[in-house]
């Protein structure tokens, strides 16, 4: 029952409440990333989810002209000096509580991955992992996600997707606290 009706609700309730506190925080980055170069703010980026292909919402860290290429492949010449602020602090992260709210994403779940990174695809849906919604954190996220091999990825999502538990995601989101309140880890 967790899995559907329940997960559901309190990804509302919390997104609702997480969009209300830290739209101070997204005004001010959206400023700033304007102010900067006077382009786009939002980036948005085609995903595989549950559910098929989707457009992931970030906020603009990068270069207009950067390609669609995994986080852990794009070189530093191409970052902005505020998308290293917000990427260092995962505040590029926030548009994607709007999708969320929409229902194309929960809070715990696999990160949503590029249709280019067709291993991970592959063996996600090799281990039940394609069948959960992706997240904004999951168990990969918490063990070390950037620079983790794709095989790694996959079988932490693999676990997660067998033993989704409202007290196993509550245990998700107070790590991914900790985690970001810590130096990231090198994987």
């Amino acid at each position: 029952m967790y899995k559907s009706i329940f997960k559901r609700l309190l990804d509302l309730v919390l997104v609702v409440c997480a969009i209300i506190m830290l739209s101070p925080i997204m005004i001010i980055s959206a400023l700033a990333i304007k102010l900067e170069d006077g382009r786009n703010v939002i980036f948005k980026q085609k995903r595989i989810g549950k559910n098929g292909e989707f457009y992931i919402y970030k906020f603009r860290s990068m270069k207009v002209d950067t390609g669609d290429i995994p986080s852990a492949q794009v070189g530093n010449a191409q970052i902005t000096n505020v998308g290293k602020v917000i990427r260092r602090t995962n505040i590029d992260e926030l548009p994607q509580l709007f999708n969320i709210y929409f229902g194309q994403m929960s809070i715990v779940g696999p990160r949503p991955a590029l249709a280019i990174q067709k291993e991970l695809n592959t063996m996600r849906r090799m281990n039940g992992a394609s069948m959960c919604k992706p997240g904004l954190t999951g168990l990969a996220q918490v063990h070390s996600y950037d620079g983790m091999p794709e095989v790694e990825k996959a079988k932490w999502d693999g676990i997660y997707a067998s033993q989704i538990t409202f007290w196993k995601d509550v245990k998700i989101i107070i790590k991914t606290f900790g985690y970001l309140l810590s130096r990231p880890p090198v994987y």
